[in-house]
């Protein structure tokens, strides 16, 4: 039979055993196979990005196959090649995560990475599936695997290499300065300029796990706050968050991620609320940069939804928005749309005043879920950055 054509839709036999509509984003010829052999990118269009794969041909249920196959055309803008449904998708809609982007180079960023470079990497203990394009150095464009030193965040092409670099890599945890201990618990600041190539390895880990840009190679601007689980083996990343070392626009925050092996735990939160203890420390109110990833803006609303609500169900009398931004480092425009999208604001005779029934801020309380992993403030031991030396 003749090989499917890029922008086919077809039914895919996915990880649960069940068959989900994909579409084709590229194929490839298999090196084992004759001239009609080949296996499939295909993007699950009911499910994110993430989890777009290579797949095999017994994989598809040909039965099903849709044959209005997008004719591609080229973008003017951009010159390159792509199909009017990319152009029209593109055109028309502001794509989730890409806000800062403009139509030409929302293309550009849509063709450049849209097959995962990447399947796995090993890191620690741990093999992680990839889920999206990181711009690795041209030699690594032939592996699906990478394996990573999870102290100083070098990583190879096989195995042995990295038993090797073990044996003679003497960090036991990330090469900053420890700021906070808590149990098991401990988070390093790392200055991207003292530390640029462990900066710029963690960028090329993070931007498997973030779909939205990434800094690669301008590091020395950033710090990187890398929080580890500590044992008698050393100190193990489970996530980080970078922040500007002088921000005009106020953020705290630049990129945030915990890796996959260790979400669901509450690090999410854990990483957002000590964003902001940094900036009380500061003495200023902190925001992070946008776009935000779709799992940042959730962890960031049910963020700002607890800290708020806590403060409303405790505090007697009229608190204005003011107050709540000096109370918790949160920006006020941040607040108002918090509070606003949660129905707890009115706009009475020129001013915002907000209403906080009991009963209501039970409710959103409970919606917002539990409020993660607690920082113990007593356990920061830290300077801003300004104040350093």
């Amino acid at each position: 039979m003749q090989p499917l054509e890029v922008g086919t839709r077809v039914l895919c036999r996915w990880r649960d055993g069940k068959h989900h509509p994909v579409k084709v984003i590229e194929r490839r010829r298999l090196h084992s196979g004759g001239p009609n052999d080949y296996e499939y990118y295909v993007h699950y269009t009911e499910f994110n990005r993430r989890l777009d794969e290579w797949v095999r041909l017994e994989q598809l249920d040909l039965d099903s196959v849709e044959n209005d196959v997008d004719e591609k055309v080229e973008d003017k803008v951009t010159g390159l090649k792509m199909t009017r449904h990319q152009k029209r998708k593109i055109d028309e809609t502001h794509v989730e995560g890409h806000e800062e982007l403009d139509a030409a180079s929302l293309r550009e960023h849509e063709e450049f990475t849209k097959v995962k470079n990447i399947a796995t990497i090993e890191l620690g203990r741990y093999e992680i599936e990839t889920w999206y394009f990181s711009p690795f150095p041209p030699e690594y464009n032939d592996c699906l695997n990478l394996y990573f030193c999870e102290f100083c965040l070098t990583f190879m092409k096989r195995k042995q290499q990295l038993q090797r670099h073990m044996k003679k890599c003497d960090l036991k945890h990330p090469p900053g300065d420890e700021i906070y201990r808590s149990g098991t618990l401990s988070m390093f600041e790392v200055d991207g300029k003292k530390n640029k190539v462990y900066g710029q390895n963690l960028c090329y880990l993070a931007k498997l796990f973030l779909d939205h840009k990434t800094l690669y190679y301008d590091v020395d601007l950033f710090l990187f706050y890398v929080l580890c689980e500590c044992d008698d083996r050393g100190c193990h990343m489970v996530g980080y968050f970078s922040k500007e070392k002088h921000s005009e626009e106020s953020y705290n925050l630049a990129c945030i991620l915990t890796l996959p092996p260790y979400q669901r735990k509450g690090y999410g939160k854990f990483l957002i609320a000590f964003s902001y203890e940094l900036s009380k420390k500061e003495g200023k109110v902190g925001t992070p940069e946008r776009p935000l990833s779709d799992l940042g803006l959730l962890s960031y609303r049910g963020y700002w939804t607890r800290v708020l609500l806590d403060i409303l169900k405790k505090h007697k009398g009229n608190i204005s928005i003011k107050e709540l931004s000096d109370m918790t480092a949160i920006r006020a425009e941040d607040i108002l749309a918090t509070l606003q999208a949660l129905e707890l604001i009115q706009y009475r005779k020129g001013q915002h005043v907000i209403c906080a029934d009991p009963k209501v801020l039970d409710r959103h309380l409970k919606a917002a879920g539990r409020g993660g992993l607690e920082v113990d403030v007593s356990k920061l031991i830290w300077t801003p950055y300004k104040e350093q030396g």
